[in-house]
């Protein structure tokens, strides 16, 4: 008997003890003793991201990508070996990456609004929240949640990366090079609980997810967090008997665990095409998020505050900019068709309070994508034919296929590349374009600096709304977001005509550049090998008036005006929303709607 007593009171201050260490960080959230009801944890969860941005930064966020995917090579021979750890930042696409985000970062003044933004919106929704808990009878506790963060704790699992995935392997406890970005590293900086631990840690019955990663659309990111989620809530179960469940409001039917590939057991794209895999109709499986007219009224507000008073409405063209899924995930990822839906939405709402807009000139367009060399045969480090291309405006964000169909891509208004869909407002005459890029619901350098850049090497950054009166608020520096060519992370020189071993500046100006140096830039890959991100041929000046209906065999541009068949309107980005509140309000709204409705609390496990 007294081996049993003192065996439940180990257990009891065991629990005691996880009970404390969880509710510090929830303790303004915790009812008191005295209730009763269900405890639920609410997690909204997002992309995630980076405040300011270094080495240390692009590192960690490379590792936290990869975890995710346990059949890669990068999970499997590198994040807990130590000897790469050194070495990370030499291959694939890191050197495009710092170079295009420490000119993102630097051009805004450092610092990234959307962690910031994400935090006001957590704390917004915990109010809101409050006032619903007598109604319902339970204890709201509310945190964040993303898919990468430079804070570990924020991430639904941070010791799936401290403790090593794979037999013999390094807890990954890297602190850096001398970079300053490494000052003060932690190296047990994922040796720490995570949200979903945290709230098990506090007794929650349950944990509700709600996902405005790319603005509701189901994506498989969102996915991962959610499964990973799902694996410490199963651990936590079995080992302290208890049933908590989890569930995601955004797919209350649970269609990307339904439409998961089953064969070979594990898979992820890195394996290659499944061999058994579910084939289910997405019209069963609605996303409520994503459908609801809310949603779209945000960006619908963003896009009326950016049209041109002096512009008529049937001469503004509207262009909702997106990015597509990655490769192979169309088995289960349902991204392209939610976002259809949002765009869809938007437009008609467009169409119903201005009337007086055309159909033809709000159209979609998604961003360029990889292309498959034949001559190349695969090997190190890469290992695959595809390859940026000029054609595809060295983009890699534009796999669009739908979800569970023969390769089916997008059509009608929502067929185009975004450059295609800019050459045809043009051809229909419009005068002043608003770019849209519905999958964001926060401001960040995404639609701050990057974006802006790819739409003006088209169109052109004079035709820009605001060059004239720059806004020094938003870009310190310089007050307008444009470089001299998008590409600036590319190499600088290239082979000499006369002598490919010797090497000269290269020619990033429309114009044309005095040392005879060919604009655009040649290839500086053989055909047969695999061209790199850093391949000047894929750099764009970012010119007046844009290379969309410039033929430069027909003549020089012009820096006063546009010239040939340039587009010769405006064109300005749309407003973000900043009403935090309100944004919140929306997702309180979706919470309460799946709480109350009778198929909830499946939480499948």
């Amino acid at each position: 008997m007294s081996d049993m007593f003192e065996k439940l009171s180990r257990i009891s201050l065991l629990a005691f003890s996880l009970f404390i260490l969880g509710s510090s960080q929830y303790q303004q959230q915790i009812r008191g003793d005295s209730f009763q009801g269900e405890r639920i944890g609410i997690l909204y969860v997002s992309h995630g991201g980076n405040e300011t941005y270094g080495e240390k930064q692009l590192w960690d966020a490379t590792m936290q990508i990869f975890s995710y995917d346990q059949n890669s090579t990068v999970y499997q021979q590198i994040i807990w070996n130590s000897d790469y750890w050194p070495q990370m930042l030499k291959f694939g696409n890191a050197s495009k990456e710092l170079g295009k985000y420490a000119f993102e970062y630097e051009r805004i003044g450092g610092v990234d609004p959307y962690p910031e933004s994400k935090r006001q919106i957590t704390a917004e929704l915990s109010s809101i929240l409050d006032n619903y808990e007598n109604e319902l009878g339970v204890d709201f506790i509310v945190d964040k949640m993303t898919w990468i963060s430079s804070d570990p704790s924020e991430l639904a699992n941070p010791r799936m990366l401290f403790n090593p995935g794979i037999p013999g392997g390094d807890p990954l406890r890297y602190c850096g090079t001398t970079d300053p970005t490494w000052h003060l590293c932690d190296p047990d900086r994922y040796n720490v609980d995570g949200p979903v631990e945290r709230m098990l840690k506090i007794g929650v019955d349950r944990i509700v997810m709600i996902d405005l990663t790319t603005a509701g659309a189901r994506f498989s990111k969102t996915y991962d967090v959610y499964t990973t989620a799902k694996k410490v809530i199963r651990n936590y179960n079995k080992s302290q008997q208890t049933d908590v469940t989890i569930e995601w409001v955004n797919d209350p039917k649970e269609l990307m665990l339904t439409s998961y590939p089953t064969e070979p057991k594990g898979w992820t794209r890195s394996s290659g095409s499944p061999k058994d895999n579910p084939i289910i109709d997405y019209g069963e499986y609605p996303n409520p998020v994503i459908g609801d007219l809310r949603l779209a009224q945000f960006q619908v507000d963003g896009i009326e505050a950016e049209f041109d008073a002096k512009i008529a409405l049937e001469n503004t063209g509207v262009l909702l900019v997106n990015h597509g899924i990655l490769s192979m995930n169309q088995v289960f990822d349902p991204k392209i068709n939610d976002t259809l839906i949002l765009n869809q939405n938007i437009k008609d709402l467009l169409l119903e309070k201005f009337p007086e807009m055309q159909s033809k000139n709000i159209l979609g367009g998604w961003f360029g994508d990889m292309v498959r060399n034949e001559l190349v045969t695969p090997g190190p480090p890469a290992f695959t034919q595809l390859e940026r291309t000029r054609e595809m405006r060295g983009e890699n964000l534009g796999y669009i296929l739908l979800h569970d169909t023969q390769n089916q891509r997008p059509q009608g208004d929502w067929k185009f590349r975004y450059w295609q869909a800019l050459e045809q407002l043009r051809i229909n005459g419009v005068q002043h374009i608003v770019v849209v890029f519905p999958q964001i619901m926060e401001n960040s350098v995404l639609n701050l600096v990057e974006v802006p850049n790819q739409i003006a090497k088209e169109i052109g950054y004079r035709n820009w709304s605001k060059i004239d009166q720059l806004d020094f608020a938003t870009y310190p520096e310089v007050g307008h977001p444009f470089a001299d060519y998008w590409g600036v992370w590319v190499e600088q020189t290239c082979k000499v005509s006369t002598d490919s071993k010797q090497k000269e500046p290269c020619c990033f100006n429309m114009g044309g550049c005095p040392n005879g140096q060919p604009y655009p830039p040649l290839r500086q890959a053989p055909l047969h090998v695999r061209r790199d991100d850093l391949d000047p041929s894929l750099a764009f000046d970012v010119s007046h008036f844009g290379h969309l209906g410039y033929d430069s065999e027909a003549g020089m541009p012009s820096e006063k005006q546009p010239v040939q068949n340039q587009y010769a309107g405006t064109w300005s980005m749309w407003q973000v929303t900043d009403d935090h509140r309100a944004v919140a309000e929306f997702l309180a709204d979706k919470i309460v709607e799946h709480l109350k409705a009778s198929t909830t609390h499946a939480g499948r496990q």
